[in-house]
């Protein structure tokens, strides 16, 4: 069946169009606390009162309590050291210390203010004394910091212990995930020259909806018609993009395209896509163990899919030989996959599809690799952070067809850059293509 053909079908019953901007309310952030040289003295008494506060924990029993029970403990012990130790100490210091012992023993210790505010989305600790956060796409400097590069190691190998994974001088690199579905990346010394490294990409309690794609200007309602349509007719999409570019935010709000009577397999590197169908299964690699044994990776994850009857297979990310399983079974009988890759535009992805799949092992030709491709995809999404920190689609192409080594790419939808105002915002529009074949879309929009 025609990609046309596909667009052109009526949207199914389970398939409601995409709602309408809703008015823009004024943003309310939280504030980062920041710390003051009082709190540094505060953070100096943690540090030499931390060790026997624990040795007068039961942690074992710890663990079960509640934690304002916890509180309270902490509370008890703090007050007896603090008249044992004569120090003088405020009503609110006191309770600074509590709150930090908290922190330390079931929490990320001065991560945990951070982690607090909704609006940060990246946080990324250059070492013990340098912590940067991103919020609403700007970086800025927060003053807190860890005792020392130990402290930050210790966090960091709480942080990954609880996902069964480790981090040490034979292992100085990992992947992993906070509870709330954050990712977790961290390089230590001796990998990491200037002390250890550790980056955290947060994402909202709520995934963002399409209505907030349209709020924020990353797409038009014309946009997001087109690709609500492809994604139920069963059209193989692939979302492209850069590092932070928000990728896997598009391609959760493309999935939640997907009709709920539909089995979903996603296979992912860390888990965190968050999706809404009742009938989804959740894959997960696994690193080797200290044997370096018992791995499990992307492509070992793709093929077993296969065998799990899946209507749709969502692959959080594809960065090498797996994209030859995934092309095989896209052309086998499971259209309508989701996936995304690292490239520059649309007409790029092309290009580093043909180099995974020379990575993939086999010998083949490059017009048999085109092929492939120009058979399994039908549409490709480009998405891009510009400096203003908006996140925006920036083109949305079909692939046409193939002639010899070439695979055609027509563009539907493109972002017409105007220039920067003076507040430095980026300015310009999404435009439709009148040319595009596409048959559920008919008319031509331009958007500011």
């Amino acid at each position: 069946m025609s990609l046309a053909h596909r667009l052109g079908q009526k949207r199914g019953p389970n398939q409601p169009a995409p709602e309408s901007p809703a008015a823009s309310a004024p943003v309310v952030e939280a504030a980062v606390p920041a710390i003051s040289s009082v709190s540094r003295e505060v953070a100096g008494i943690v540090a030499r009162m931390h060790s026997r506060i624990i040795d007068r924990l039961d942690l074992a029993a710890v663990a079960q309590m509640p934690p304002a029970e916890l509180r309270q403990r902490l509370r008890a012990i703090v007050d007896q050291l603090v008249v044992a130790d004569k120090i003088a100490l405020s009503e609110g210091e006191r309770e600074a210390v509590a709150t930090s012992v908290i922190d330390e023993i079931l929490g990320l210790g001065p991560l945990e203010p951070i982690l607090k505010d909704p609006g940060v989305s990246d946080i990324l600790v250059n070492g013990a004394d340098t912590i940067f956060i991103e919020k609403r796409g700007k970086l800025q400097k927060v003053e807190a910091r860890f005792r020392n590069d130990q402290h930050l190691i210790h966090t960091i190998q709480r942080i990954v212990a609880r996902v069964g994974r480790r981090i040490d001088e034979s292992s100085p690199m990992v992947d992993a995930r906070l509870t709330d579905g954050s990712r977790v990346n961290a390089v230590i010394p001796p990998l990491a020259l200037d002390g250890p490294a550790l980056s955290i990409r947060r994402f909202s309690a709520k995934p963002l909806q399409a209505q907030d794609l349209l709020k924020n200007g990353a797409a038009t309602p014309a946009m997001l018609d087109y690709l609500s349509t492809a994604v139920a007719q069963r059209c193989t999409v692939l979302i492209t993009g850069g590092t932070g570019a928000g990728k896997t935010t598009l391609l959760n709000v493309l999935s939640s395209f997907i009709p709920p009577d539909e089995r979903i397999i996603t296979v992912e590197d860390s888990a965190e896509l968050r999706l809404v169908q009742p009938h989804v299964v959740r894959l997960e690699t696994r690193p080797p163990n200290l044997e370096g044994k018992g791995e499990v990776s992307i492509r070992d994850l793709v093929r077993n899919a296969l065998r799990m009857r899946p209507d749709r297979i969502v692959v959080g990310e594809v960065r090498g030989g797996e994209v030859l399983d995934m092309l095989q079974a896209m052309n086998t009988g499971h259209e309508g996959s989701l996936s995304t890759i690292h490239a520059n535009s649309t007409r790029d992805a092309l290009g580093r599809l043909t180099t995974m799949l020379g990575m993939a092992g086999t010998q083949l030709a490059e017009d048999t690799m085109k092929t492939m491709i120009a058979r399994a995809i039908h549409i490709i999404v480009h998405v891009a952070r510009f400096k203003d920190g908006q996140r925006r689609i920036t083109g949305i192409s079909e692939i046409t067809g193939q002639m010899g080594a070439t695979v055609n790419l027509h563009d539907v939808f493109v972002f017409e850059r105007r220039g920067v105002s003076e507040k430095g915002t980026v300015l310009g529009s999404h435009k439709y293509l009148a040319r595009s074949t596409m048959v559920g879309v008919a008319h031509s929009e331009e958007s500011a």
